[in-house]
């Protein structure tokens, strides 16, 4: 008998394993206790931006023409017992306010209301990215909740997202960690993702400490490089030095290799920030808080750039924002995206406006987004519109349309021609041939 999912929680996360689960074949059924989030998904959308997602959940959503049916929602604990025989946790584990630690509120929250309508045995299944240790409480606290008992077993199985590739990424992983305390869980696991497994995924089987830090510590790796390629190019600013041509040479090595050494106005987003903190944090309360002092410099330094990047702005237009217009090409955190949660640019766009200057900002995707968290922002609804009168043009943001767009015709629009590359993800040569100056984090003036 073909086993059943359930899918805890239908944001970002939720919503894309549980349409990936449809594709994989499974009936599958998400649970979320907000009911306008369930009318969306419903009817066939998704209430974020991502490539491919919409799309995969039209293709089997109950209710809607030529789709499988096989996937489902409801708000319903109680009818989620009752129909899975593995369910996810997808929730969210924000940072806490004020805090550098993980709220983790809403697992807590998933276990308690899930486990008394567990009635037969069962497996739960957690994704969200958590402290270490936590799985060992939760399967506690499972197994003397559910009517079934020690038959409802835990596992956790993190996630490794991108956005902008989350579905590629759940179709066809690049690995699968499984965190777990019986062959059964490694088995039900092993159906779970029968496919990708068929087409080479890794499967990576562990216990649970293990689990549980494979993804803090894949993050914390990332923003590392990231870090430390922005750090190199403070050194290269001050000896004269270009970081892109460093980047290439160290990139070479193929104990370095080349990916995420761009340097620039460094990460954000709902993921690197607050997974670094946390798990600095939780290192703390084990006593083990001097393993991850490094990681305190790797924000701050990430965080400077941001600061950086105003102050290469505001030296740009002559050393003072007043009576200056400054138009922001980006948004979001990251292209691909409709997320602005933690966004450098949006950031770096506030910090302008503080300053004095007018500030139009444009992004593909992530308008909507953007002015709930900044309505004081002016907002353009092209990059002409965005630049139209600046003194200045911010490169935030590294979309393709912005990569691709034409500097002689933006040029007409503006009051001056000058460009910072805040992503150095520009041909600075093509600019500077169309008349303008050039200017980019880490690189020589010309």
């Amino acid at each position: 008998m073909a086993l059943k999912i359930t899918v805890i929680g239908t944001g970002y996360l939720g919503a894309t394993h549980a349409a990936a689960m449809a594709e994989l074949g499974f009936e599958v059924l998400g649970l979320d206790i907000v009911p306008e989030k369930i009318a969306m998904l419903t009817a066939g959308r998704v209430p974020m931006y991502e490539p491919g997602l919409e799309e995969l959940l039209r293709r089997h959503t109950a209710g809607i023409e030529g789709a499988s049916g096989r996937l489902r929602f409801t708000t319903s604990y109680e009818e989620a017992g009752e129909f899975g025989d593995v369910h996810f946790i997808c929730v969210n584990t924000p940072q806490k306010h004020g805090e550098y630690a993980c709220d983790m509120s809403y697992v807590n929250a998933a276990v308690e209301s899930l486990a008394p309508h567990l009635r037969r045995p069962a497996l739960v299944v957690g994704k969200s990215t958590v402290p270490v240790g936590s799985a060992d409480r939760l399967a506690a606290r499972l197994a003397e909740l559910a009517p079934v008992g020690a038959d409802a077993e835990l596992a956790w199985n993190p996630e490794f997202l991108r956005e902008g590739f989350a579905v590629q990424d759940t179709l066809r992983p690049d690995r699968i960690v499984v965190g777990v305390t019986s062959d059964r869980a490694e088995k039900l696991l092993r159906e779970v993702y029968a496919k990708p497994l068929a087409e080479g995924s890794p499967f990576v089987v562990t216990d649970f400490p293990t689990a549980e830090l494979v993804k803090v510590a894949a993050n914390s790796f990332l923003a590392t490089k990231i870090s430390f390629i922005n750090a190199m190019a403070e050194v290269c600013e001050a000896a004269g030095g270009d970081v892109v041509k460093l980047a290439e040479a160290i990139g070479h090595d193929e104990r370095i290799g080349r990916k995420f050494l761009r340097a620039g106005i460094g990460f954000g987003g709902g993921c690197l920030p607050k997974d670094i903190r946390a798990f600095m944090a939780r290192a703390g309360e084990l006593g083990a808080d001097q393993a991850l002092t490094f990681l305190r410099e790797v924000d701050s330094i990430n965080m400077r750039r941001r600061g950086h990047m105003v102050e290469l702005a505001r030296d740009a237009v002559g050393g003072s924002f007043l009576g200056k217009r400054v138009a922001v090409l980006g948004a979001t955190f990251k292209p691909d995206s409709d997320d602005v949660r933690d966004s450098p640019a949006l950031n770096v766009a506030g910090q302008i406006q503080l300053q004095g200057a007018q500030v139009t900002v444009f992004d593909p995707k992530g308008m909507e987004n953007a002015r709930a968290l900044f309505p004081t922002l002016a907002y353009a609804a092209d990059p002409a519109e965005a630049a139209r009168g600046a003194h200045a043009v911010l490169h935030l943001t590294e979309w393709r349309e912005f990569r691709e767009l034409d500097p002689a015709g933006l040029g007409d629009v503006v009051a001056e021609r000058r460009i910072l590359d805040g992503r150095n993800a520009l041909d600075a040569d093509r600019w500077r041939e169309a008349g303008w100056t050039y200017r980019a984090l880490g690189r020589p003036l010309a």
